[in-house]
């Protein structure tokens, strides 16, 4: 179980809580280190709402219980180093701009991994492992997520589809088998045609994977397993195109290491035959060059 992350999960849940959940996700946040020393019927008394919306709360969060909830916002409160996302200026140096979008990239890397829960991780795993192929799901941005990931899987021999063309997808997957997988990848979580693609693989008993910033959304209700980044307000000029990405590669290269470790042997042999067949190519490219420069 992650010890931190409680801080991050309530800010980017707030808006999208019910009332009374929200109240407490507020006191929260704005009392951490005393929510953290009380019952869930005391934080109710204090948030002027109840032990039994706090609970609900944590299940809004996708949390165990109260307990969960506290043990992450004690371990944020542990954290020193955190400066926030920061925006470049108008004119600003070049070291500038690259230290504060080191700094930014690393406080995304964080936060995503204190987002994901360890059991959906394993099972994700467990599925891409065993699957007959897996199908890559992604518009825009995050197309460009599915199509490193179709390439990273079809290195360790598994067949691996990306599709950025929506029409595409629902073809393919119209046709899946239920030992394939399929994965739906949305920043927002609010693109509706991945969604549907997800509803039509899960119509044909397909199983589904999300990945999306913290929260539920169309993109997540039809998904079996749920794997989330940080979604952190973006300033001026950082665009969703650039912590999204990172941050879903971060999550990708996760999962397909954790396949790669559990058929370690193979995942060798399958890697160095990949390899070899590039510089073949690459060398025998180069060759025919040069004669035909002769």
């Amino acid at each position: 179980m992650s010890t931190n992350g409680g801080l991050t999960m309530l800010t980017e849940m707030l808006s999208m809580l019910p009332p009374s959940e929200r109240k407490i996700a507020t006191y929260i946040i704005e009392n951490p280190q005393e929510a953290i020393s009380l019952t869930a019927n005391e934080l109710g008394k204090r948030s002027l709402t109840s032990g039994a919306a706090v609970i609900r709360l944590c299940k809004s969060l996708n949390l165990k219980g109260f307990q969960d909830l506290k043990i992450r916002v004690a371990g944020d409160l542990q954290k020193t180093d955190v400066q926030g996302f920061r925006d470049i200026e108008p004119n600003e140096p070049v070291q500038s701009i690259i230290e504060k979008m080191t700094d930014n990239s690393i406080q995304t890397i964080r936060e995503t991994a204190e987002l994901l829960h360890i059991d959906e991780i394993q099972q994700a795993v467990q599925v891409l492992t065993n699957a007959r192929k897996i199908h890559f799901i992604g518009v825009g941005a995050s197309g460009i997520i599915a199509l490193d990931a179709q390439q990273k899987f079809m290195r360790i021999n598994k067949i691996s589809y990306a599709f950025t063309d929506l029409h595409m997808a629902a073809t393919q997957v119209a046709n899946a088998q239920k030992d394939d997988v399929v994965v739906g990848i949305s920043f927002s979580g609010q693109t509706l045609e991945v969604a549907k693609v997800l509803q039509l693989a899960k119509q044909n008993d397909v199983t589904t994977i999300s990945l999306t910033k913290y929260g539920n959304s169309p993109v997540t209700e039809q998904a079996d397993i749920r794997l989330y980044t940080s979604a952190t307000k973006e300033p001026t000029f950082r665009s969703g195109a650039t912590s999204s990405r990172i941050a879903q590669l971060q999550v990708m290269d996760i999962l397909f290491m954790c396949v790669a470790s559990i058929n370690y042997d193979d995942t060798v042999t399958h890697l160095n035959k990949t390899r070899d067949a590039i510089e073949l190519l690459t060398k025998n490219g180069t060759r025919n060059y040069n004669k035909s420069n002769l």
